[in-house]
């Protein structure tokens, strides 16, 4: 059974504080004498260097933790476990050494993602003042791109081995479809994320794409019978929807801190078109869809109802996503944890997917 994620899970969602700026009651004062525009400038400018506020007095541990992203890595855990969980309620099935082969392939491939990322945004000048760039930290770009090619190469190499084992064509091309949307997300010439268009190539890739690739990575290949092929079914699709709509939230939050940044370099993400205001109302809106979206899945039986129990056990983490955002959306400095509580959100639901659909498949809250 897929409980390995299960388990590893909480070590990607523990608390994250943002260090206390020691210059907070100057930087207070001067705040409250400006507009409120200027005060969205002024938080902004404590985050780059020589602006005399946070990201001057960062510990370089705190630097390199920023820099390595390991709570974002559940984008590589919960896929991978939603959809082996979903293969094992169908048909009972689970590969465990299949599994932690595919779980380091994805771990390599968001490695690819988030390295080449700070590649290519430094090519812009998107990231020039972000001190956590690992190209910022290690002072080379090629250096950067050297390692990002390496663990895309690492990566392949396992999810080809899980094709052979699997023998599911479908596997293999949903998931380079879901690369292929990291590539145009970032690296030139497309670069559709400087479009605004990112919040739907994350939605496709780690959705429907990745998610139903991983369940179809269960598939069997006998040598006396032929491959043993799972079929589509509706609980794959509902769950894959659940788990784009989640990390898509991530995604979407990790803008509002950087606004400033990205208009300076013609980067058009949502938040930069719509401000954090309406920004805020939007991530009211995905939760709540999240959740409705849930319960509707559990009503037509594309879920099992231990699904929609677990997953309701959540709603307190959804509701703290909601309320943080609505608070500080003009806060650059507090606002910056608004995606590592998008994060344990992502974390704990695919949890509660995923053992959901385990109890189902042992007859418990079928």
């Amino acid at each position: 059974m897929p409980l390995a994620g299960i388990a590893l899970a909480p070590l990607l969602v523990s608390p994250l504080t943002p260090p206390a700026p020691r210059s907070g009651g100057v930087a207070a004062a001067a705040a409250s004498s400006r507009p409120r525009a200027r005060r969205r400038v002024r938080c902004s400018a404590a985050d780059v260097p020589g602006g005399g506020g946070e990201a001057g007095e960062l510990s370089r541990a705190t630097l390199l933790w920023r820099a390595a992203k390991l709570p974002i890595y559940s984008v590589a855990l919960v896929p991978l476990t939603v959809g082996s969980a979903s293969a094992y309620y169908h048909a009972g099935l689970f590969f465990a050494k299949r599994y932690f082969v595919l779980l380091a392939a994805a771990v390599l491939v968001i490695t690819w993602l988030n390295l080449s990322n700070d590649v290519y945004d430094s090519d812009t000048g998107a990231d020039k003042n972000k001190k956590e760039s690992v190209v910022n930290i290690i002072g080379s770009r090629a250096v950067t791109q050297y390692a990002a090619n390496i663990s895309l190469v690492l990566g392949f190499a396992g999810l080809f081995w899980a094709f052979a084992e699997a023998g599911d064509v479908r596997f293999i091309l949903l998931v380079t479809c879901a690369i292929f949307c990291g590539y145009v997300y970032q690296c030139p010439p497309f670069r559709l994320s400087y479009q605004g268009l990112g919040e739907p190539l994350c939605f496709a890739a780690f959705g429907p794409l990745a998610t139903t690739a991983f369940y179809f990575s269960n598939s069997m290949l006998n040598i006396s019978s032929g491959t043993a092929l799972l079929p589509l079914t509706k609980t794959v699709i509902a769950s894959s929807v659940l788990v784009g709509l989640t990390t898509t939230l991530i995604l979407f939050c990790s803008h509002f801190h950087q606004i400033d940044g990205d208009l300076a370099v013609g980067k058009m993400s949502p938040l930069v078109r719509i401000g954090t205001k309406t920004g805020a109302r939007v991530v009211t809106i995905g939760i709540c869809a999240l959740y409705f979206l849930l319960v509707a899945f559990g009503i037509c039986r594309s879920l099992p109802s231990g699904c929609i129990v677990l997953g309701a056990l959540t709603l307190p983490v959804g509701k703290r996503v909601v309320d943080y955002v609505l608070k500080n959306h003009e806060d650059n400095t507090k606002i910056f944890m608004a995606k590592y509580y998008c994060v344990r959100l992502h974390a704990l639901f695919g949890m509660a997917l995923a053992s959901g659909l385990i109890l189902a498949r042992n007859g418990i809250l079928v």
